[in-house]
């Protein structure tokens, strides 16, 4: 009969923190801001098909980075629970802080009882109205959630990209300043990021229901000059 080895609790933790963080920090990092009339996300993502930024519901999106078959589920799983909710009581009881909380439970079991945690970085995004301020909300790969007062960077390189917006980001800004703000953050100082390589996605109000649209390349390069 073979002997259990004992693994300490705090060194299984500590494992599975280190494991998703080299597979976040493998992905090439997202920058969610809030400008004069809304919020923008912009990620380096050289995919035509593989959206990493995405609408949840009326007011809301998503980004994620890591693992992509990861993320995308829990977009899928999202929209229908905010489809289920706003279905069975209002569409007003949908907003960014329940769909984070629902996110940070699934992704926080799955860390503390799972063999293997995801290997994920996501952000909710909620545009304000009369009822609800603008949101940004990061939650991170063991379930914590982050309540981020004006902008958001997740994926790798995150610290030294946060320092970049923080001195190129004035406020308030509009969305093209925002925008050009956060894709000089993303790229650094040593190389440049073309417009192709870049997914940009907004919440912004056009008088209509839904809020969210996704910026071709011909509106990125006008935005960028």
């Amino acid at each position: 009969m073979s002997n259990m080895y004992y693994v300490a609790p705090e060194q299984v933790m500590k494992d599975k923190a280190e494991f998703a963080q080299k597979g976040i920090a493998r992905g090439r990092s997202i920058i969610g801001a809030i400008y004069e009339t809304g919020v923008v996300m912009v990620a380096e993502n050289p995919s035509a098909s593989l959206y990493k930024v995405s609408e949840v519901y009326d007011r809301l999106a998503f980004a994620g980075v890591g693992k992509y078959n990861e993320f995308d589920r829990l977009r899928e799983a999202g929209i229908r629970w905010a489809d289920g909710t706003g279905f069975t009581y209002s569409r007003e009881d949908v907003d960014a802080r329940a769909l984070a909380n629902y996110y940070a439970q699934y992704i926080g079991d799955v860390f503390t009882e799972g063999q293997k945690p995801l290997e994920i970085e996501i952000l909710v995004a909620q545009l304000g109205n009369k009822l609800r301020p603008t949101k940004l909300y990061r939650i991170q790969y063991e379930g914590t959630i982050i309540d981020e007062a004006a902008f958001a960077v997740l994926g790798g390189d995150a610290e030294s990209i946060k320092a970049r917006f923080t001195q190129l980001a004035t406020e308030p800004a509009g969305l093209a300043a925002t925008l050009r703000s956060a894709v000089d953050a993303l790229s650094g100082p040593d190389r440049s990021i073309l417009t192709a390589d870049l997914e940009v996605g907004i919440l912004e109000d056009r008088g209509h229901r839904r809020t969210f649209k996704r910026l071709s390349d011909e509106e990125v390069n006008a935005l960028r000059g």
